[in-house]
């Protein structure tokens, strides 16, 4: 009888979580997101109590109680872009997640992309950002496959900013295209019409499959004052585009229905009715969430990183892994070589995926070439070295070659330089490397777990290179340098260019011009900086990893189609 063979791919995890180091991290990650969650609790709120108490009198419910009922019983929305126009718009008083909410969420057991206005901010109005987190949400439904739900309730174009909103390719207009090419694709799109849909924006739930609206709710091009403004037709708001008229007489919508409990109700019957998955090109093997749980609590993340901006991190980013994958197994590529960048694979919640990670401890290689070949060197952690990269780009063209869907795990400073450096190629190497990410096709996932600089932060699929979804740790950077690197620099800058004027900078007002140049950059490195600017499109608990990669590759595995991969001219 053939005795069972065992692969030794078991990470085993070394994080010594009673010492001192570990503790301070664990009270100083818990303090940051205890601060970060009640400022998402204040964004949640949106317009505030007045604006809530006067939509509940108009008999409608606020948007977070509609999508209470919308999703299935326990089930969490994953929110997209909750920080988006944070600390924007602050002259027209703020304009809290941009005034709409998007995400992931269950109905009826289906996973669907839901979109719903906030008229509680502004009537629901479209800001700039509004836009653009709409569009987002709709590319992500688009590059997955994601069934679409809408609930609207909104004022239109937020006039005082209409030339921002209105004209270009990534504004207001965008939208009604993006429903028609979602249809052209054959994404299902539901919309519900639970309060103003008006002007431009009462294109959006005729562009989609089906139309439900509740009575009291109005759908026009223009309301009474301006029709009368413009034709001299005097008409009230019922009449005009009410929704006993569109049910009854221009045949506009498809359900009426009385209230926004009855709406949802029937909304979520009609998912309930959708047809069956597409079958999955990136299958799942069979899985058991408590058997397949990874090893380790997924808690202990908090004790690893020190979340104050310039900290030194040095850490073993297979902690992070462990953590992460099924049963903390990781069958890790090359992993003798190219040590500052991990590869490997796994499985998260049974469906395979290529990890490619920095890792953050320093690493001893023997140099290949240029000038120190065959010596031994110190490769410091989160820097890219030649070697590294031309480990990931070999890794990242297997992934494409064998449709298994790729994880980015960043804190990267950069790619290294110097001769050295320069002499052993690394900017072919990089080159190589940014190429492979680019030509993918395979679904891509960005995690930025600590810093992501420079061009290391285009190596590990940045947001310019198209990941299905970018998520960020509240402990995450991301900026061309850091606030240290770059305030140094642009001090230097600052006093050479006084020199030349004939005044010499005295070391006090060196070290004033560093400080405020290193504020500005720790400021817009802050994740929810980029957050607010949907470079990010969710700050993640590092504890709720799994769970947010889980749903991401869930929603990845809804489109069956996988372009043809090819891969262009590759340096050598």
């Amino acid at each position: 009888m053939k005795s069972e063979i065992h692969c030794d791919n078991v990470l085993i995890s070394r994080l010594a979580l009673d010492a001192a180091k570990s503790q301070s991290n664990h009270a100083a990650q818990l303090a940051l997101l205890t601060g970060m969650r009640a400022e998402e609790d204040s964004i949640r709120r949106g317009g505030g109590e007045k604006a809530s108490t006067a939509q509940h009198a108009k008999g409608r419910l606020i948007v977070r109680e509609r999508l209470q009922l919308l999703l299935d019983p326990g089930m969490e929305l994953l929110e997209l872009g909750l920080w988006a126009a944070h600390g924007m718009y602050t002259e027209y008083g703020g304009a809290p997640a941009a005034g709409v909410v998007t995400g992931l969420g269950r109905v009826c057991g289906r996973l669907c992309m839901i979109i719903a206005n906030d008229a509680t901010v502004k009537a629901g109005a479209f800001f700039p950002m509004t836009a653009k987190k709409v569009l987002r949400a709709q590319t992500i439904a688009m590059e997955n496959r994601i069934p679409t739900l809408y609930l609207v309730d909104s004022a239109g174009v937020f006039l005082p900013l209409q030339e921002d909103v209105f004209p270009d390719t990534d504004d207001f207009g965008r939208i009604f295209r993006n429903n028609a090419v979602m249809s052209s694709m054959g994404i299902p799109q539901i919309t519900a019409i639970m309060g103003m849909c008006v002007a431009g924006g009462a294109y959006l739930p005729v562009m989609t499959d089906t139309v439900l609206m509740t009575e009291g709710s109005g759908l026009f091009l223009a309301g009474p004052s301006l029709v009368q403004a413009a034709i001299g037709q005097k008409t009230d708001a019922e009449e005009l585009g009410g929704a006993a008229m569109h049910a009854e007489i221009s045949g506009t919508v498809d359900f009426k229905e009385p209230n926004d409990e009855a709406c949802i109700a029937r909304l979520r019957s009609l998912v309930d009715k959708f047809g069956a998955h597409p079958q999955e090109v990136f299958a799942r093997k069979d899985y058991n969430a408590t058997e397949d749980a990874p090893k380790y609590a997924a808690e202990d993340l908090y004790a690893l990183l020190n979340p104050e901006p310039g900290a030194s991190n040095l850490y073993d980013m297979r902690e992070v892994i462990a953590r992460i994958v099924d049963r903390s197994e990781f069958d890790e590529y090359k992993a003798e070589f190219g040590r500052t960048v991990l590869c490997g694979y796994a499985r998260i919640a049974g469906r395979a995926v290529g990890i490619i990670a920095n890792q953050k401890t320093n690493q001893t290689q023997t140099v290949a070439m240029g000038p120190a070949a065959g010596t031994k060197r110190i490769e410091v952690g989160g820097v890219i070295y030649t070697e590294s990269a031309q480990k990931a780009a070999r890794f990242i063209l297997g992934c494409n070659q064998n449709l298994v869907p790729m994880i980015f795990l960043h804190d990267v400073n950069g790619f290294m330089v110097g001769k050295d450096a320069e002499w052993s190629g690394i900017i072919r190497a990089g080159a190589k490397m940014v190429s492979a990410v680019s030509t993918s096709v395979v679904p891509k996932i960005t995690v930025i777990v600590g810093g992501s600089f420079g061009a290391g932060h285009y190596a590990m699929c940045g947001k310019a290179y198209d990941p299905r979804f970018l998520f960020a740790w509240p402990t995450a950077r991301y900026a061309v340098m850091s606030g240290a690197s770059a305030a140094a620099t642009l001090t230097e800058v600052r006093a050479k260019q006084m020199e030349r004027g004939g005044r010499v900078l005295t070391a006090e007002e060196r070290r004033a011009i560093e400080e405020e140049i290193k504020a500005s950059y720790d400021a817009q490195a802050d994740p929810r900086y980029g957050a607010a600017r949907l470079w990010v499109d969710a700050i993640i608990d590092p504890a709720k990893t799994r769970e947010a990669l889980a749903l991401a590759l869930e929603a990845a595995a809804l489109n069956p189609e996988v372009p043809r991969w090819n891969p262009g001219v590759i340096q050598t």
